[in-house]
């Protein structure tokens, strides 16, 4: 454990970020697996800009790369046209 005031301070934030990374990765994760079972195009369409919206805030903040945000936008992407289709 941490010796010093400044650091214990440290330890206190670094796990309350973690913790809220790990809630809006998983929270970003399920809205994604929500999206892939859709099978009518109008509801994948709206739920799309929910999800690249959600994925877009990850990146801002720095919990996932910002390329791997535009891989996940651009399979989903792909799937909802191929539904539409």
């Amino acid at each position: 454990m941490a010796n010093h005031k400044a650091t214990q301070k440290d330890v206190r934030q670094a796990a309350k970020r973690r913790d809220r990374n790990k809630y809006y990765g998983k929270t970003t994760r399920n809205a994604i697996r929500d999206l892939k079972e859709i099978k009518t195009a109008t509801e994948a369409g709206a739920k799309l800009t929910e999800v690249s919206s959600m994925i877009d805030k990850l990146a801002k903040r720095g919990i996932i790369h910002k390329n791997k945000a535009a891989n996940l936008k651009s399979g989903l992407t792909k799937r909802v046209n191929a539904i539409a289709k």
